[in-house]
């Protein structure tokens, strides 16, 4: 039996990680603010990981085999993540993303050397303990929570760099819904100039790919995300595919300055997924569960 503390993991692809988890028979701990209880079979810990006195109380001398952390947003968050672990894990994993590639454009996919996490400049004196500079700075606090636990040789740790998340009827994100909302409504689509496709990843397929990165042994960073970059016409069509008899012809307004929707990008920059490849996962294509995803999430709504 492997102990497993996975931070964050309340909601969409968290829970199904923790699933799983149980289902292969390791103990596992759940850390968070509290605000839901956690599953049945979980042990709960308590506490505010912005805080590392509160979180130092909470891990008390436990340790683990693997962390998984969901929630690290911040290099102050890595920092403090890092200070308290030493001595507690054997392994660290951290879900990062897609965006820390933001400033890049390419046609070709990019490979994890691209984004070379020694070469961050990491500024810990910005206003990284305010919620909405943290939502604005997302692709950049990850680039740095990488940064600094990839510098620490604390513990062994992973980077899961996961492209866009779709499917499930708990998606919170609101994402489809406002493409159903747009489409219903005869309103036109805002896309970027130039708009630029994506890379995407199932619900399912992330959680079963973290699943499996927690009981291998290699380390740095991994790109995870399914074959065929969507645009955004691809997830319109596949909105109002799911929408039926209430779809309406689709308009698109192009938007040089200001906001567009929400999957719409003025860049490119598509993942390689080789290195997981090489090391044993295979990813499906989107056009495996587009439909399914989309339609599952959007439901009756």
């Amino acid at each position: 039996m492997r102990e497993v503390l996975v931070i964050g993991g309340n909601r969409y692809f968290g829970k199904r990680l923790i699933a799983r988890l149980l289902a292969a028979g390791d103990r596992v701990t759940v850390l968070n603010r509290g605000s839901a209880p956690p599953p049945p079979g979980v042990i709960q810990l308590i506490a505010d990981r912005d805080d590392e006195a509160s979180l130092a109380a909470a891990v008390g001398e436990r340790t683990f085999d693997v962390v998984v952390d969901q929630v690290c947003y911040t290099p102050r968050q890595a920092a403090i993540a890092r200070r308290v672990f030493t001595g507690r894990t054997a392994r660290y994993v951290m879900t990062s993303t897609v965006e820390v590639y933001e400033y890049e454009d390419a046609d070709e996919p990019l490979g994890e050397d691209v984004l070379d996490p020694a070469a961050v400049i990491v500024t810990p004196e910005l206003p990284w303990q305010d919620p909405e500079f943290v939502a604005a700075h997302y692709g950049e606090g990850k680039r740095q929570a990488e940064a600094v636990f990839a510098a620490g040789g604390s513990f062994p740790q992973v980077a899961v760099r996961a492209a866009h998340v779709l499917g499930g009827a708990d998606d919170f994100t609101g994402r489809l819904a406002h493409y159903a909302d747009r489409i219903r409504a005869g309103e036109p689509v805002a896309v970027a100039v130039p708009n630029r496709p994506a890379t995407y990843i199932d619900v399912e397929e992330i959680a079963d790919f973290l699943f499996w990165v927690t009981r291998q042994d290699f380390t740095g960073a991994v790109n995870a995300a399914s074959h065929g970059p969507l645009g955004t016409e691809d997830i319109v069509a596949a909105v109002a595919t799911a929408l039926g008899g209430e779809a309406r012809p689709v308009r698109y307004q192009p938007v040089e300055v200001g906001a567009v929707s929400p999957f719409s990008f003025a860049r490119s920059y598509p993942m390689d997924t080789a290195r997981a490849q090489s090391l044993g996962f295979t990813f499906s294509h989107t056009k495996d569960w587009l439909t399914r995803a989309v339609t599952e999430t959007l439901g009756s709504n």
